[in-house]
């Protein structure tokens, strides 16, 4: 590459790169690239698998063609969430993709309570349905069902009762 000495050089140079550019086939290159191409991914066994994650709840999530049976550390889903709120959440993503009653769901969750386990298959469903059927993304990632919800717990701070709780403070 030449040496540039001075503005003029450099804008000669800048010009010359810039018609270099506008060839017949810059406009080609100017078209937006492609969205990238979801591909299924399933196992020997026809089976989608995903890992959801909320809070400090982590779920492994198989995914099936079956009856719709959903079992969840080896109980249905109804005896191991017992409340409806936690069953609304965790079905969320099937009633959204209109795939009820179509997929098996076997899920093993660890950690956290009930509330973020439920949000955790929540999050492991809606990525074993894309992984199953990638043409699903588009519902589900506008439901918002494949962000992974990041809030947790605030750690607790010395010298206080909990996060941001003080102890009663003593005038005397």
């Amino acid at each position: 590459m030449a040496d540039i000495n001075s503005l003029e050089e450099l804008g000669a140079a800048i010009g010359a790169q810039a018609a270099v550019v506008e060839t017949p086939n810059a406009d080609i290159a100017a078209t937006e690239p492609d969205a990238p191409a979801y591909v299924q991914k399933i196992d020997e066994q026809g089976r989608a698998y995903a890992t959801g994650k909320r809070k400090d709840a982590i779920a492994r999530v198989w995914l099936k063609p079956g009856a719709g049976k959903v079992i969840i550390n080896g109980k249905e889903y109804e005896k191991y969430f017992a409340r409806p709120v936690l069953q609304m959440v965790m079905r969320q993503p099937i009633l959204a993709a209109n795939r009820d009653g179509q997929y098996d769901i076997i899920a093993t969750v660890k950690g956290g309570g009930l509330s973020g386990q439920a949000g955790a298959v929540r999050h492991g469903i809606s990525k074993a349905l894309t992984y199953y059927e990638p043409e699903l993304r588009a519902v589900l990632k506008k439901g918002g069902f494949l962000t992974r919800d990041s809030r947790t717990v605030e750690r607790k701070k010395y010298g206080r009762a909990k996060a941001r709780k003080s102890f009663q403070f003593s005038k005397r």
